[in-house]
């Protein structure tokens, strides 16, 4: 609960801390609400032609919230963006005015759930062989090869990747992993997963220590995730790919081919760390929409 009388420049970055602190949010989500909140209170200023305290923040109404995502959809916002918006303004109304508060209900924009597209397993490896192939120095490219073959081999987000520390190693048939709301799950390593990431920890110009990043930058420093999406987005370009074909892409083709080939729903759940069933159920479409194109391509009458 907030004291009375606190700022409202205050607001989002005590929401931001709460976030991180007792929500356990990562970083990244941590600076999107609170760049949320800014928003809010700068329209609410201006809205009202007054301060945005605790105290008026309780009080707000539903054809407020509505004023502010008609101006934020005025910005360019598309549905699945206001909706997200609109989750991160309810939580912050929610820590501003408190428990208690009554705030009003508004339905968020209807937003259509995309299918996400895998990538074929012929075209993840060679997606990973050129990101590789094109690396200025042999152990950065052993680096981004241990960091690709996380994704499609373990199912592993990038986040996830980048953020473990020496302290895997020696590594053996399964790994904790730490995910969203720093929940710790336990993901198997392939054979050859397991060895890129053993030739990378014998390259790495840096050491391995338990406590230090697991991936180095080129600098020594922890690996930022834009450097293996850059490398990405270059090598997909050369392999005549989608704009799809995504880091996080991997992941998706991880789950799909596991579904494909039978793996229980609730077991790849906990694979991907995913916090309720509903997120996996997705790859039921991923797979229906698969065999939908085979048949397409392959039946005469189709």
């Amino acid at each position: 609960m907030l004291a009375s009388g606190v700022t409202e420049p205050a607001l989002p970055l005590l929401y931001g801390q709460h976030l991180a602190r007792d929500r356990r949010r990562s970083a990244h989500t941590v600076r999107a609400y609170e760049a949320t909140a800014v928003r809010l209170i700068g329209f609410l200023q201006a809205h009202w032609g007054a301060a945005v305290t605790r105290e008026t923040l309780a009080g707000i109404a539903a054809a407020d919230l509505r004023a502010f995502l008609a101006h934020r959809r005025n910005e360019g916002l598309s549905n699945a963006s206001a909706a997200r918006e609109l989750s991160a303004v309810r939580g912050f109304l929610k820590f501003a005015a408190g428990e208690g508060a009554e705030l009003p209900r508004l339905r968020g924009p209807r937003v259509k759930k995309g299918v996400p597209r895998p990538v074929a397993p012929h075209e993840a490896v060679a997606l990973a062989e050129t990101v590789a192939e094109e690396a200025r120095e042999p152990w950065i490219g052993a680096r981004d090869w241990a960091v690709l073959l996380l994704l499609y081999g373990a199912g592993l987000r990038i986040g996830e990747a980048v953020g473990l520390t020496g302290a895997v190693l020696p590594l053996g048939a399964t790994m904790r992993v730490t995910g969203k709301r720093a929940k710790t799950r336990t993901v198997p390593l392939l054979p050859q997963v397991r060895e890129a990431i053993e030739v990378y920890a014998r390259l790495c110009p840096w050491g391995v220590s338990r406590d230090a990043p697991l991936f180095r930058g080129a600098k020594g420093g922890p690996l930022p995730p834009g450097m293996i999406r850059k490398a990405v987005r270059a090598a997909r370009t050369g392999l005549g790919l989608s704009e799809r074909t995504t880091p996080h892409a991997l992941r998706h083709s991880f789950a799909t081919h596991l579904l494909g080939r039978g793996a229980d729903l609730r077991a790849l759940q906990e694979l991907l760390g995913h916090a309720s069933l509903s997120s996996t159920q997705i790859y039921t479409a991923v797979d229906a929409a698969h065999l939908l194109d085979v048949y397409r391509n392959a039946h005469p009458r189709a």
